[in-house]
């Protein structure tokens, strides 16, 4: 066995194993907007909507609030 070949099967098997957590991403991604976790269309708009009168995605009002409950 070669260099050449050992190369070979490293590059299948790391394409292999990138595929997987790509799609294993996907998965994760849709599973967490369906949830209603986050909402990744509003976050992807931000590069589009990016004016200084632009309301913003998340208020900082509702993050204190949030933490101002687990205390």
């Amino acid at each position: 066995m070669g260099i050449r070949e050992l190369q070979g099967y490293a590059t299948f098997f790391m394409t292999i194993v990138f595929v997987v957590i790509l799609y294993g991403y996907i998965v994760y991604l849709y599973r967490s907007e369906k949830k209603g976790e986050k909402d990744y269309e509003k976050l992807g708009n931000i590069a589009l909507d990016d004016e200084i009168t632009s309301t913003p995605i998340n208020s900082s009002n509702s993050i204190l609030d949030e933490k101002k409950g687990e205390k």
